[in-house]
């Protein structure tokens, strides 16, 4: 299948490299960007030739968000937010559900569906000053997209809460001390760290390993309907009095004003 916002590459035997490529905008997902963060995973669950999956972001961002446009489209129109709630699912579970390890490599900042992909890898690698911001409640909307199924499992309630009601940023090396990713090095140590792991996942026992992975994702099956109740509060505020502010916000750079 081609992919207009995602490049992919065979570094390695094996690995098949995934790359979130919108330079110019940091790497926000877009309508066709999203859609595809949500295909990818089964195409690589259904290609025998891959055996790990490493995501990244091009350049020195993994990935900006959300794109404004899409966000403000969907405050108008209710057949695009059903479409883009359902790619909002799929992106979660079918994660979740592909057979084959994935590996996140993260740098820069890290917010929304590519954050959503980078939490929900099997292993993430993110460099010492990546910035991991989960922004919904600063939009004005809830934090639905994939932080209830994952967040207070790797990291615990009393910081999930923390930095999802108040969006506070995290650093790859919080993020490590947290447990929120598996492995924390130098900025430029990030692609060629996840690169290792990768190969080294891509070298061992494939029965062993996605059977392994589907038995620990049972953890996060058992938080879906959490998850399915947070997405659903998420675009419920799609078309409420808040998500407009929250988007005048970010295109002034200011702090949103709610009344």
């Amino acid at each position: 299948m081609t992919y207009e916002k995602l490049k992919i590459d065979t570094p390695a035997e094996g690995v098949l490299r995934i790359t979130i490529s919108e330079p110019r905008r940091r790497n926000a997902v877009d309508m066709t960007g999203h859609r595809e963060l949500a295909e990818i995973w089964r195409d690589v669950d259904r290609d025998d030739s891959v055996r790990v999956a490493l995501v990244r972001g091009e350049g020195e961002a993994f990935s900006a968000g959300g794109d404004l446009s899409m966000i403000e489209e969907m405050t108008r129109d209710h057949a695009t937010r059903m479409r883009v709630f359902a790619e909002a699912r799929d992106i979660v579970y079918n994660v979740i559900n592909c057979s084959k390890p994935i590996v996140s490599a993260v740098q820069g900042p890290a917010v929304g569906a590519g954050l959503a992909v980078a939490l929900l890898a099997d292993v993430s690698v993110a460099g010492r000053t990546a910035r991991i911001i989960d922004g919904h409640t600063r939009l004005g909307v809830a934090a639905g997209d994939h932080a209830a199924i994952v967040w207070p499992l790797l990291c615990g309630m009393a910081k999930a809460k923390y930095h999802l009601l108040l969006c506070e940023p995290v650093t790859g090396e919080q993020a490590e001390r947290m447990g929120l990713v598996s492995l924390c090095v130098e900025d430029d140590e990030v692609h060629g760290r996840a690169m290792e792991i990768a190969q080294r996942l891509a070298a061992g026992s494939q029965e062993a390993i996605r059977l392994t992975k589907y038995s620990l994702n049972n953890w996060l099956r058992m938080a879906g309907p959490a998850f399915d109740a947070s997405l659903a509060m998420e675009f419920l505020g799609f078309s409420g009095p808040d998500i407009g502010e929250g988007v005048r916000a970010l295109r002034e750079k200011r702090s949103p004003e709610f009344g």
